[in-house]
């Protein structure tokens, strides 16, 4: 079993930034990679970014490319997501998610095995 546990979500205006943390118990956190997805009202979840175990392969979703960055701390448990320069369709409730058979970061939501509850970005225009 692995819990996940996100915060650092709220209300910004557009062009500001927040960074979004993910705690992991339960298992050895080195031995998963992560990903941050997302889902508007109306809209399917998605995939933001991912990374893997060693935190030394990422990869992110087209429209965030350049803006949102990102890591995780081995030592600490958690992954990071740091979200610069928001725009109103950044809106959406996001999730961390826990893939424990890839080594490398995956873009299929099928892969995730373990789910946070969501934090709340809102980004006002």
């Amino acid at each position: 079993q692995v819990q996940l546990v996100e915060s650092g979500g709220g209300l910004v205006q557009a062009g500001g930034s927040l960074r979004l943390s993910c705690a992991a118990s339960g298992r050895t956190f080195s031995n998963y990679a992560m990903g941050w997805f997302r889902q508007a009202p109306g809209k399917e979840r998605e995939l933001v970014s991912a990374i893997s175990r060693s935190g030394g392969s990422t990869t992110y979703e087209t429209s965030v490319k350049g803006r949102f960055t990102i890591s995780r701390d081995n030592a600490k448990n958690t992954v990071y997501l740091q979200m610069d320069s928001l725009k109103p369709e950044d809106t959406a409730t996001y999730y961390c998610a826990a893939d424990l058979s890839s080594w490398n970061p995956s873009q299929k939501l099928n892969n995730y095995d373990y789910w946070g509850q969501g934090t709340q970005v809102t980004v006002s225009s």
